[in-house]
């Protein structure tokens, strides 16, 4: 049976995608799935991370595979994970290009994370749309949440409008996250009995559940 594939998709750039990405990925490795992050970013950002991880923790501790891939090879590299792993997590390019596309037409679930703010909602659609268009299921994240933030009606209203589920977990704009990954980490790893870390677990567990109904 294949894994499941996830990709993680935003065409705003600094939306904490990739940060997202490690996260996750750990916090299903931590749950006893077998996780394989594929990184078709040109940024690469994931890629170093992994680097890190292995230089500061050694390559038999790093609890998850990952492969940087672009252009043909992406759709072909995907299904050949998917193969040998529970989970396959894209992290894509910040842009409609055709790794992008390629990575979203491959998911079962794209997840798309999105701060609390206007021009973030209204730079969110483009990728809603490309989901749309490649008949892909999404779910928004709202990620970056600042301290004691809390939502106006009318940025609820705005979220609800377009017409795709919104996550229940919600992650904090917690310096944990950051530091974390600076160490080669993930946030279960780093303070496992954080707050970051129980919203990282609470949103892995929610992905899974939204996977598990549209079956």
């Amino acid at each position: 049976m294949a894994g499941i594939v996830i990709t993680i998709a935003q065409q705003k750039g600094g939306a904490g995608k990739t940060t997202l990405a490690v996260h996750l990925a750990l916090a299903w490795a931590a749950s006893g799935l077998r996780v394989a992050v594929v990184d078709i970013d040109p940024q690469a950002s994931l890629s170093t991370w992994f680097k890190l991880r292995n230089e500061k923790l050694g390559p038999g501790a790093t609890a998850i595979a990952a492969t940087g891939v672009s252009g043909w090879r992406v759709a072909g590299e995907v299904e050949r994970q998917a193969r040998a792993y529970d989970i396959v997590l894209i992290d894509s390019p910040p842009h409609a290009e055709t790794e992008a596309r390629v990575a979203v037409r491959a998911g079962r679930l794209v997840v798309v994370p999105v701060q609390p703010s206007p021009m973030d909602f209204w730079a969110t659609k483009p990728t809603l749309e490309l989901a749309r268009a490649e008949k892909v299921p999404a779910l928004l994240v709202l990620n970056r949440v600042p301290a004691r933030a809390n939502l106006t009606g009318a940025m609820l209203e705005a979220f609800q409008s377009l017409d795709v589920p919104l996550a229940q977990a919600q992650i904090g704009n917690r310096v944990a996250l950051a530091a974390a990954l600076n160490e080669g980490q993930g946030i279960l790893e780093y303070e496992p009995s954080s707050t970051a870390a129980d919203e990282i677990k609470a949103l892995a567990a929610e992905i899974l559940a939204v996977i598990a109904r549209g079956r």
